[in-house]
């Protein structure tokens, strides 16, 4: 770097520097770091920015766009996900956190059978990476395996064995792998799943969740016996009384804060491009649900940066969340995937997940109770500007370099050819180029005669911490 290059101050405290130290600086083989926190935030602010370059952008356009994204991140206004900081302008040059892998009732199929996903799995993790799978296809436990006349060890059973595989490989080489198992609420194993993790030395490099149906909360509601199919046929294998299965669930939770649950039927109907296929399971923190081979580069602005003399920052805010929203679109472009499958995907996709931290800090610097009415109704306001604000830049960017390739088919696309719901309703409205800025979070009508033009299929999205809800 040279001398002429700006550096704003960093104010870092002693915890921040020892984790840049251990995760994120650049070190030699003596294992000392040679970067300083300013540098890594240069190294992925060029890195990032020169994306920009593949649509036309200008030398110095990309430069100063740099600039912008090293203040986003040095003011500790928003912050990458770990890969992103970790492999920025790096050889590995992977930099997103979260990936879906299928995993078919087979042991080897060539491509998404148990141990093909397996060498998949270790791939991802080795570039730094999650994953999420779904084990809702596997036969149940005890089931007959006709090749063989064998019997099949289940679902759970092959979770162990990803459980050890990820021991054994760190992500990114800094840091151990993470997982995340699913089962569908109607699979024969459900309960053995249930209760996989009441003994917490097992199976620790998973989260677990299970995917609930709107059938299976219908028989809750109504004390009611509900049915488990088997994956392979689609048939009726049994049933199991409802609130049983419940209970059992909450139970774990609060044993030990698993299983959570993954309303698949709900997250299916906000599926951005469900002609590309459904949602079975989520990233390894749940907060974002991808199909199968998915990716996508997440992101957080920190909320509590955005309070000054005693107001909340909305001009600053929204500049954040722009900035952010073409950050996290670059990384697609800037991304060295792990496999062929994964990078087609995320080209025709385009997936970004933008959330939110620090609502707390918020709160406490506005005098504002958190669990209030007003903190309600502010938090709401919040997430409803985020969310609006990422979507207009994304039609910024769409503008400027077309949409993504499956929009015309997606939710967002326009009436003749947007994907629908199952009585024909519109799911999202079609989006359409922003006019001009207005104050705080609304926006002003759309002009008709615009076509509506989204860059990315998803946007905002919870941090880890707040839980699942559908994609946007």
């Amino acid at each position: 770097m040279n001398s002429s290059t700006p550096r704003d101050a960093l104010s870092l405290s002693p915890n921040a520097i020892t984790v840049l130290e251990k995760r994120y600086l650049i070190k030699d083989d003596a294992g000392k770091p040679v970067e300083t926190p300013e540098d890594l935030f240069w190294r992925v602010a060029r890195t990032i920015a020169e994306a920009d370059r593949r649509y036309g952008v200008a030398v110095t356009a990309v430069e100063e766009t740099a600039g912008a994204f090293y203040g986003l991140m040095a003011n500790r206004q928003f912050v990458p996900n770990s890969p992103t900081l970790m492999n920025a302008g790096r050889p590995l040059g992977q930099l997103s956190a979260c990936f879906v892998l299928p995993v078919d009732d087979a042991l080897s199929n060539g491509k998404s059978g148990i141990y093909d996903t397996l060498r998949a799995m270790a791939l991802v993790h080795q570039s730094g990476g999650g994953t999420g799978f779904s084990f809702s296809r596997l036969r149940p436990k005890n089931d007959i395996v006709r090749s063989t006349m064998g019997v099949a060890s289940g679902p759970v059973s092959f979770m162990s064995l990803f459980d050890a595989s990820t021991d054994v490989v760190k992500q990114g080489g800094t840091r151990r792998g993470a997982n995340m198992g699913i089962l569908r609420v109607d699979h024969p194993d459900i309960m053995e799943f249930v209760t996989c993790k009441d003994d917490t030395s097992k199976i620790t490099n998973f989260n677990i969740s299970v995917a609930v149906t709107d059938a299976f909360m219908a028989a809750v509601e109504a004390d009611a016996m509900y049915d488990l199919h088997h994956p392979k046929t689609g048939k009726v294998v049994g049933q199991l009384q409802a609130r049983e299965v419940w209970s059992k669930i909450i139970h774990g939770a609060w044993k030990t804060g698993e299983p959570g649950v993954f309303f698949v039927d709900k997250a299916n109907y906000y599926n951005p491009v469900p002609h590309l296929g459904s949602y079975e399971a989520t990233n390894p923190c749940g907060e974002q649900p991808l199909l199968p081979y998915d990716v996508c580069n997440l992101g957080s602005i920190n909320l509590g940066a955005f309070v000054r003399d005693g107001q909340l920052d909305w001009d600053g805010l929204r500049r954040a969340v722009h900035l952010s929203t073409h950050f996290l679109e670059n990384v697609i472009d800037a991304n060295q995937y792990p496999l062929s499958e994964i990078t087609e995907l995320a080209q025709r996709i385009r997936r970004i997940g933008l959330g939110v931290m620090g609502l707390a800090d918020v709160f406490v610097k506005l005098g504002i109770p958190y669990d209030s009415e007003e903190g309600v109704a502010l938090g709401r306001r919040i997430q409803q500007f985020v969310d609006e604000e990422a979507k207009v830049e994304s039609e910024r960017l769409a503008r400027e370099r077309g949409v993504f390739a499956e929009w015309e088919r997606s939710i967002w696309g326009p009436d003749q050819t947007a994907a629908r719901g199952p009585k024909g309703e519109r799911i999202r409205p079609m989006r359409r180029l922003p006019t001009a800025t207005s104050p705080q979070w609304r926006r002003p009508g759309r002009s008709p005669s615009s076509p509506a033009a989204a860059r990315a299929s998803s946007r905002s999205s919870p941090s880890p911490s707040c839980g699942t809800r559908p994609a946007c």
